[in-house]
């Protein structure tokens, strides 16, 4: 089995979106109900079907690695708290970006360095290649995705300041977040968002 795929090029947190599907999977849908709130009621708000069929099988992935309890603050709280939920989420479904944020954003914090830069993800791709052989056979424009989704997540999260400017703003993890990552026993995750501190 791989360690790491390139699913996550398929978007950011979409907050807004990811709110929406958190209420659908509340009612816990069969699959009619399901296609027929994301493709005909288009609860997305999306052009096309075949957009919204996309983004919401990718919130459905990262939100499935939650459960009731989360997806109930994820309809409810402040966008603080949502938002480190849906990097929680996120870091689960993803371990290119947990371990993105665990050994390349940790690193820069520890080194003081002000921001992250193109050159640290080149290095990260190539460490990952070790553990992973199929990142090798990444296309340059995959890689490329993949590192502009991932600063953007970052930037949602308010882990950097902006998706230009790269520069690190670590954010205290939310104590509500806190507790259910220690409630579930989610080391790896509660790891991946505290050395990014």
């Amino acid at each position: 089995m791989t360690r790491y795929n390139a699913e996550i090029s398929a978007g950011s947190l979409m907050p807004a979106e990811s709110r929406r599907v958190a209420a659908l999977l509340l009612t816990h849908p069969d699959e009619a109900t399901w296609q027929h709130a994301i493709e005909v009621e288009n609860i997305l708000q999306k052009k096309t079907p075949a957009t919204a069929r996309r983004q919401a099988r990718l919130i459905q992935r990262r939100l499935t690695t939650l459960d009731d309890v989360a997806w109930q603050m994820i309809t409810q709280r402040e966008s603080e708290v949502v938002n480190q939920l849906l990097l929680v989420a996120a870091v689960k479904h993803s371990q290119l970006l947990g371990d993105f944020m665990c050994q390349v954003y940790a690193t820069c914090q520890r080194r003081l360095e002000p921001a992250l830069f193109p050159m640290d993800w080149q290095d990260f791709l190539t460490e990952c290649a070790h553990h992973d052989a199929a990142v090798s056979g990444w296309s340059e424009s995959t890689k490329a995705k993949l590192f502009q989704v991932i600063v953007r997540i970052l930037a949602e999260a308010k882990y950097l300041e902006n998706p230009r400017s790269m520069k690190l703003t670590p954010q205290s993890i939310h104590p509500v977040v806190r507790s259910y990552l220690l409630s579930h026993h989610e080391t790896y995750t509660l790891e991946c968002l505290e050395r990014a501190l």
